[in-house]
């Protein structure tokens, strides 16, 4: 084995296990309200009273089932029931179907739209769990949510899939998934994770609708999403699939290279991975533009108005390194086991809190740490970190 491969392995494993797991054990398990805490600010306070999200959730769910699957400790497998029993008990809705956007720290719905997002994410947790310990309940609502979002959110008109819908599964105004989006019926942040959850679950459920939808999903990406001219990825669209906005997402594109990738690996397609594989490297290759070498990946560009954010994202970083460590594995692309070493080593230096568990959230462009952000909420999850460590785990 290369001797870079046996140092990341080496070094990841032990990040995982006492950096980023402790973390979410130790410091955000709820033992007053079940489930978990909402929010632990970037400065490393619990800030009681924070809802709980069903992005947070699902990601906790799929994180320790992962790690049980692969490491086969009793208390990953704990903390994996635990955010089950709190996605199944409190975020499903058993009237409407679908998972709620948010809850009370108590477990009382809060906001209660249907984020076709969380519902993919929510999707991925439990298949994950149920592919960790067979469990047939997990996968029953598994199935529940992939018969949701093609029963509400797949478009058979115009194809894809819709952003968001009320709790009734009815139109509603706003459909961002967060502030800094434009309000967009199709996104291709929400497609990129329905792809995921959907790859994940045809592992464990080789279901024909499924297998047809996964397949739709890729395509989509290489004939509506992907930029011919540029090879990157194109982030809001119209019902007609029109865009007009001109941002690319380094981190979206390299990590989209190797979840497409992914998907066609596991539907075992010959004719469809020879065809799509000289597109995983161009998207990959159109994504190192945001490289900066030993100073890992930048956030993304907004050409219309000429401005860079060249923030390293915790998050970009992690999926930059499964990305360069996709083609290294499937490619023997030396160049990229290289840039993949080079962002582990700033991860290191910059990212990781090793005084205090899990990651910062990002460094800034002027090279000042952003504590202002979450170290754990919403969107600050154990999912990129913690899967970028057992994708190399489990892939060498």
């Amino acid at each position: 084995m290369d001797v870079i491969v046996a140092k990341l392995k080496e070094e990841m494993r032990q990040v995982l296990t006492e950096n980023i797991l402790p973390f979410w054990m130790e410091r955000m398990t709820d033992e007053v309200n079940g489930g978990f805490h909402g929010r632990i600010s970037g400065m490393g306070e619990w800030i009681p009273g924070s809802p709980k999200g069903a992005i947070l959730n699902a990601r906790i769910l799929w994180t320790f089932s992962s790690a049980y699957r692969l490491l086969h400790k009793n208390e990953y497998l704990a903390t994996a029931t635990r955010a089950k029993r709190e996605l199944i008990d409190h975020f499903y809705d058993a009237e409407y179907g679908g998972v709620y956007w948010s809850i009370h720290e108590d477990g009382a719905p809060l906001d209660t739209k249907k984020q076709i997002y969380a519902l993919g994410f929510a999707l991925y947790g439990l298949s994950e769990y149920h592919r960790a310990t067979g469990d047939k309940e997990a996968l029953e609502y598994a199935i529940y949510l992939f018969n949701d979002i093609e029963k509400y959110s797949f478009d058979p008109v115009k194809n894809g899939y819709c952003e968001a819908l009320s709790r009734e599964w009815g139109e509603i105004e706003d459909m961002r998934l967060s502030e800094k989006d434009a309000n967009e019926r199709k996104t291709m942040n929400t497609h990129l994770h329905i792809l995921e959850p959907y790859t994940n679950l045809f592992r464990v459920w080789q279901d024909e609708r499924l297998e047809r939808q996964l397949r739709n999903l890729i395509d989509l990406f290489t004939d509506r999403i992907l930029d011919m001219d540029t090879k990157h990825l194109q982030l809001f669209f119209d019902d007609d699939w029109n865009s007009k906005y001109q941002i690319v997402s380094y981190g979206h594109d390299i990590e989209a290279s190797w979840l497409l990738h992914e998907a066609a690996l596991v539907l075992g397609d010959k004719r469809l991975i020879n065809r799509l594989e000289p597109i995983v490297i161009e998207i990959a290759e159109a994504a190192s533009e945001g490289f900066l070498p030993e100073a890992g990946m930048i956030y993304e560009t907004h050409a219309e108005r000429a401005a860079i954010d060249a923030d390293r994202h915790w998050w970009v970083q992690a999926e930059t390194i499964v990305g360069y460590m996709n083609l290294y594995q499937h490619f023997d692309d030396r160049l990229s086991l290289r840039r993949a070493a080079e962002c582990w080593e700033f991860v290191k230096n910059h990212l990781i809190d090793w005084q205090g568990g899990e990651w910062f959230w990002s460094l800034c462009a002027d090279g000042t740490l952003n504590r202002d952000e979450d170290k754990a909420g919403f969107w600050k999850c154990p999912y990129h970190n913690g899967r970028m460590c057992m994708e190399i785990l489990e892939r060498f």
